[in-house]
C-alpha cells in the first residue's frame, strides 16, 4: 500500500527540487548540451537493459507476450489522443507527446507492483518482464507519427505526406534509433563484453535520471502556466487513462494471455503506467514544441502517485475477482 517512504525516491525529489528552484526564481540552469547529453545516455541504458532482459527469455515462447507488448504499445496512444484531442481539447502536438508517454510504461510503477506482490506472497509469471522492455520504443513511434501528422495538417499548405514516409521518419528519429539499437545490442552482444561497458549504465544511471528529473522539474515549472490553461480536464486524464490502460490490461492478461492473478496485476500495471523515464527525453529532442509542464507533471505528478496509491492494490483486487 502507498506509503510517504514511496515517495522518497532521489530521482522524484530532484524533480521537486528543480520545481521548487524556478518557483523561487533561483539562478540554477542546465547547459543545453548537456540536457541533450543525459537524454542519451538514458536512452541507451533502457535500451541495453531490455535488450539484456529479452536474451534470457525464449522468444517462441514469450511470443504471446511480445505481440500484446506490441499491441499495447502502438494502441494505447491511439486512445490517449483521441481522448486528448476530443475532450480534453489540447492542441495536437501536446497531446502527441502526452499520449506517448501512456502508452509507454514506468518501470518505478511497474517495481512497485512486483514489490506489492511479494508482500502478498503472491506468484507471477515472467512475461510481463519482458513486456516492460518491448513497451517503450512502439508509444514514442505513434508519439512521432502523431505530432508529424499533426505538423503536415497546421495548414501551411503543403501537401501530408503519406504514411511510408511518416512512419520511415519515426524509426529513424534518434530517440528510437538509440533504443531499439541499444535494444539489438543488449540482447546480440557476447555477455563477457557486455559486462564491461554494464557498470557504466547500470551504476550511474540513477545518478544521471536524478540530474534530468532536476532539469526537466526547472523546465515544467517554468511552463507551469500552459498546464493551467487546460484546466482540471487534464488532470481528470491523468487518472481516468491509467484506469483504461488497466482495463484493457487486465482482460487481454486472462482471456487471451491466460495469467494467473499476480501476471495480471503486473500487466494491467504495465498498461496503466506511464513512463517519466524513456518518453521525456525522446519527446523533449522530438517535439520540442510540446511543454513538459504537461506531459511530465502529468505523468510523474498525477498518474505515478496515483498508481502507487491506489491504482496497484485495485489493479489486484480486480484480477483476483475475475480469475474466480
Amino acid at each position: 500500500m502507498f506509503s510517504l517512504s514511496s515517495m522518497l525516491i532521489p530521482a522524484i525529489m530532484f524533480f521537486g527540487l528543480g520545481f521548487l528552484a524556478q518557483l523561487v526564481r533561483s539562478d540554477l540552469k542546465f547547459p543545453p548540451e548537456l540536457t541533450k547529453s543525459l537524454s542519451i545516455y538514458l536512452l541507451i541504458g533502457i535500451g541495453i537493459h531490455g535488450g539484456t532482459e529479452i536474451a534470457k527469455v525464449d522468444a517462441t515462447s514469450a511470443m504471446g507476450a511480445i505481440l500484446v507488448a506490441l499491441g499495447l504499445g502502438f494502441g494505447l496512444p491511439v486512445i490517449a489522443y483521441a481522448l486528448l484531442c476530443k475532450i480534453v481539447r489540447v492542441d495536437k502536438l501536446n497531446a502527441a507527446a502526452i499520449a506517448a508517454h501512456y502508452g509507454s510504461v514506468s518501470a518505478g510503477t511497474f517495481l512497485t507492483a512486483v514489490a506489492f506482490l511479494d508482500a502478498q506472497k503472491i506468484v507471477y509469471e515472467s512475461q510481463p518482464v519482458i513486456m516492460l522492455a518491448i513497451m517503450e520504443s512502439p508509444a514514442i513511434i505513434i508519439g512521432l507519427v502523431l505530432a508529424n501528422l499533426a505538423r503536415n495538417n497546421s495548414g501551411n499548405g503543403h501537401q501530408q505526406r503519406v504514411s511510408r514516409e511518416l512512419v520511415h521518419d519515426a524509426f529513424t528519429n534518434g530517440s528510437v534509433m538509440l533504443l531499439l539499437g541499444s535494444m539489438l545490442i543488449g540482447a546480440t552482444a557476447q555477455p563477457a563484453a557486455l559486462e564491461k561497458i554494464t557498470p557504466f549504465f547500470s551504476t550511474m544511471f540513477s545518478g544521471a535520471l536524478s540530474l534530468f528529473l532536476l532539469d526537466m522539474g526547472m523546465e515544467a515549472s517554468r511552463r507551469i502556466g500552459d498546464f493551467k490553461k487546460v484546466g482540471p480536464s487534464l488532470l481528470v486524464f491523468g487518472i481516468a487513462m491509467p484506469l483504461i490502460g488497466a482495463a484493457v490490461g487486465i482482460v487481454i492478461g486472462h482471456n487471451i494471455l491466460g495469467f494467473g492473478v499476480g501476471g495480471i496485476t503486473l500487466l494491467a500495471t504495465l498498461a496503466a503506467s506511464a513512463s517519466y523515464i524513456a518518453v521525456p527525453p525522446a519527446m523533449r529532442l522530438a517535439i520540442p514544441e510540446a511543454s513538459p509542464a504537461l506531459f511530465l507533471t502529468l505523468s510523474l505528478g498525477v498518474t505515478f502517485p496515483f498508481n502507487v496509491a491506489l491504482g496497484i492494490p485495485l489493479y489486484y483486487s480486480a484480477a483476483h475477482w475475475i480469475t474466480q
